[in-house]
């Protein structure tokens, strides 16, 4: 199975190019896609989408895995990025391929055991698991730590992280202590 990961933003974007045969992670190729932010953004928008397009044209992977919207301050920066990502979506949904999308903290979970881990600990986990790579940007290991945690999400061996990242952020503070308490009838 060959993964295409992709870290939307509307400045630049990382792209990771990976491969899982059996049980074996193959780090093919990565980069930054960047995008002229002086152009007019409508602009910029179609070159996001003409570049995506690209990427699943030439690299024709059999899935594609995208990093999910994250938190930032400014609105704006909000609605740019969304709107940047919803051009990525709209090249790679052309292709019929199957896309997953993942929370940043189920990211740095499945990769570091912690959805706290710094970007610098992710890239040596990285590293660790699958060869030296030298990473130009945090866009770039970003999108291949997509790629790692959608091949073991895949594999059933990353499941068990995702499911834990996803229970601590929904279950609040009852939730997160329900199995110390036992269930009691009155």
């Amino acid at each position: 199975m060959k993964v295409l990961a992709i870290d939307p933003g509307s400045v630049c974007a990382g792209f990771a190019l990976c491969e899982m045969q059996g049980r074996k992670m193959h780090y093919i190729t990565s980069g930054v896609l960047r995008f002229n932010k002086k152009e007019d953004f409508l602009d910029r928008i179609k070159f996001i989408y003409e570049e995506t397009l690209r990427l699943m044209t030439e690299y024709k992977p059999d899935e594609i895995a995208l990093e999910g919207l994250i938190y930032v301050k400014s609105p704006t920066s909000l609605i740019k990025l969304a709107q940047a990502r919803g051009a990525m979506l709209a090249a790679i949904t052309q292709t019929g391929k199957p896309v997953a999308e993942y929370a940043p903290t189920a990211i740095k979970s499945v990769v570091a055991g912690h959805g706290g881990t710094d970007k610098e600990g992710v890239q040596k986990l990285l590293r660790l698991h699958m060869g030296p790579i030298e990473f130009s940007t945090h866009d770039e290991s970003d999108a291949v730590a997509i790629a790692f945690c959608h091949m073991l999400s895949r594999s059933g061996l990353g499941a068990a992280s995702l499911r834990t990242a996803k229970q601590k952020k929904s279950r609040g503070l009852a939730g997160s202590l329900s199995h110390k308490v036992k269930d009691i009838s009155l």
